[in-house]
């Protein structure tokens, strides 16, 4: 699940540095096939499964918005995920 469906350079190196890469292509694989509900709906069983706090999501969304950023645009797209993923899991 890619906010403005392209997967940069930047963005892919940004979370192969915090995931091997057997994780990030099986998540890739699982969520590739996922239309956006099966995927919020999957996000939000792992959020609440782990019992993330507020404050944990904060910083979560911190960390989504350097991933959009590592290309150097913030764009509409990720801006709107981000507004509906805040909404959803808040």
């Amino acid at each position: 699940m890619n906010a403005d469906f392209i997967e940069a350079p930047e963005e892919l190196e940004k979370i192969t540095s915090r995931v091997d890469n057997n994780t990030y292509q099986k998540i890739h694989s699982e969520f590739d096939v996922d239309n956006d509900y099966v995927s919020i709906q999957k996000i939000k069983v792992t959020l609440n499964g782990l019992n993330i706090s507020e404050a944990e999501i904060e910083v979560l969304f911190e960390e989504i918005k350097e991933l959009f950023l590592a290309d150097g645009k913030y764009e509409v797209l990720e801006r709107n995920l981000m507004l509906g993923l805040k909404k959803v899991l808040k």
